[in-house]
C-alpha cells in the first residue's frame, strides 16, 4: 500500500516572514485579497502587521472578520459572499484554526459551487477543483491548519462539528512568523500548544502512522515538551518560535495519517458548548492516553524519552507507558489547563448525547484501540 503525503507548495518560517507575502503575490499575478480574520486580531493590532505589509507594497485587499471561534456553516457562506462582493482572486487567512478553516471551506466552494450548502463537504468530498489560492498566516502555535488538508465546521442547527478532508483545500503558501504569535495571551498559548501536542501524539499512535510521519510526530512532541512551558510562562521569543515550528511539523504528519479519539470526543464539546478546541483536546488527552496505552507498542517509551524521563530503556512497558501519561498530564497542569470537564460547565446530563456524537465522529476510527459507545461514555465520566 502506498502512503500519500500532501504538504504546502511553499512555506516561510521565522520572525518577519510576512514580509515575503508581496513577492509571492507578484509571482502569481494576484490582484486583490480577501483577508479572513477575526475582530480581536484587528482590535489588538495583530492583523494590522499584514495590512501594513500589503499597503506598503500597494496591494489591494478587503477584510472579512465575522468569525466564531468554532466556525459555522453560516460563517463559511458569509465569507463566500464577501469574497464575491470584493472581486478578490485570492485569500489571506490570519489567525488560528477558525480563520483558516473558514477560508478553506470558502475557497473550496468558490471553485466547486456544487458544494455551496457546506454540509456536503463533510468527510472526503470528491471535489474536482483546487480551492481559491490562499496564504495562511497563523497567529497561534496549535492547529497547523496552514499545512493540513483538514478543516472543521460547526453545524449549529444540529449541535455537531463535522470534519472535511480534501487535498484541494491546502493553502498554497504558509507563512509561519513568530512575530504574529508574540501577543498571544497565556491561556491561548497553553491551549493551542496542548492542541499541537494532541495532534502529535494522536498522529504518532494512529494505525495509519508510518516511518516518515513518525519522524515528524516525534520531533514535534520533543519541541513542544521542551518549549511550551517557557512559551506560556516566560514570554520567551525563542520558545515561541520553536512552538511555531513544532505545531507546523506535526501538521505535516497528522494531516496525512489521521487522528483519534481525543479529537473525536473534543469535537462535540466544541459544538455543544463552543468550548475552545485546544482546551477540550488538552483536558481529554491524558485520560485517552491511559485508555490507549496497551495498544501503542513501544511508542510511549519514545514519548517518555523526549519528555526527558530518565531510564526508560530499563522500564517495563507498563512503567514507560505510565511515565508518558504522567509527563503529559504534568505539562498540562504546568500550563494551567483545567483537569475536569465539570470545571468548564459541562452538564452531566449531556454526556450521553456527547457520546453519540463522538462515536460518529470521523476521527474516532483512527484510534489505536477501538472504542464502543460504552467506552466513550466511561471516558467522559472519568474526565467529568
Amino acid at each position: 500500500m502506498a502512503n500519500r503525503m500532501v504538504w504546502n507548495g511553499t512555506a516561510y518560517f521565522g520572525a518577519g516572514a510576512i514580509k515575503n507575502i508581496p513577492e509571492e503575490v507578484a509571482r502569481r499575478g494576484f490582484k486583490k485579497a480577501l483577508i479572513v480574520t477575526d475582530k480581536d486580531l484587528i482590535k489588538f493590532g495583530v492583523a494590522k502587521k499584514v495590512f501594513d505589509v500589503l499597503e506598503e507594497a500597494g496591494l489591494a485587499y478587503a477584510v472579512f472578520d465575522s468569525l466564531k471561534q468554532n466556525p459555522t456553516i453560516k460563517n463559511v457562506q458569509d465569507c463566500v459572499a464577501a469574497f464575491k462582493a470584493a472581486g478578490a482572486d485570492y485569500m489571506i487567512a490570519i489567525g488560528g484554526g477558525s480563520s483558516m478553516d473558514t477560508a478553506k471551506g470558502t475557497g473550496i466552494i468558490i471553485n466547486n459551487p456544487e458544494y455551496a450548502d457546506v454540509r456536503s463537504l463533510e468527510g472526503v468530498a470528491p471535489t474536482k477543483h483546487p480551492a481559491v489560492p490562499t496564504f495562511a498566516v497563523p497567529t497561534t502555535a496549535g492547529t497547523a491548519a496552514e499545512t493540513t488538508i483538514n478543516y472543521v465546521i460547526t453545524d449549529e442547527e444540529k449541535r455537531r462539528k463535522f470534519v472535511c478532508v480534501d487535498p484541494h483545500d491546502i493553502p498554497q503558501i504558509a507563512v509561519v512568523d513568530a512575530d504574529m504569535m508574540s501577543s498571544m495571551p497565556k491561556g491561548l498559548a497553553a491551549a493551542t500548544g496542548m492542541d499541537a501536542l494532541t495532534h502529535a501524539i494522536e498522529g504518532y499512535i494512529t494505525p495509519g502512522a508510518w516511518e516518515l510521519s513518525d519522524m515528524f510526530s516525534l520531533k514535534s512532541i520533543q519541541l513542544i515538551a521542551d518549549n511550551l512551558r517557557a512559551a506560556v510562562n516566560d514570554d520567551c521569543s525563542q520558545a515561541k518560535e520553536n512552538m511555531a515550528l513544532g505545531q507546523y511539523v506535526t501538521g505535516m504528519a497528522y494531516s496525512n495519517v489521521g487522528l483519534g479519539l481525543v479529537h473525536g470526543m473534543a469535537h462535540p464539546l466544541g459544538a455543544f458548548y463552543d468550548m475552545p478546541h485546544g482546551v477540550a483536546n488538552a483536558l481529554l488527552l491524558p485520560y485517552i492516553m491511559e485508555y490507549n496505552a496497551d495498544y501503542t507498542g513501544e511508542k510511549y517509551r519514545e514519548i517518555a524519552r523526549v519528555f526527558g524521563v530518565e531510564g526508560v530503556d530499563k522500564m517495563s512497558p507498563a512503567e514507560y507507558r505510565r511515565a508518558a501519561v504522567d509527563a503529559v498530564r504534568q505539562l498540562s497542569k504546568d500550563v494551567h489547563i483545567p483537569q475536569k470537564l465539570s470545571e468548564l460547565n459541562v452538564k452531566e446530563a449531556d454526556l450521553e448525547a456527547l457520546t453519540e456524537s463522538a462515536f460518529a465522529d470521523v476521527c474516532t476510527p483512527g484510534n489505536p484501540r477501538k472504542a464502543t459507545k460504552e467506552d466513550i461514555l466511561a471516558l467522559y465520566k472519568e474526565a467529568f
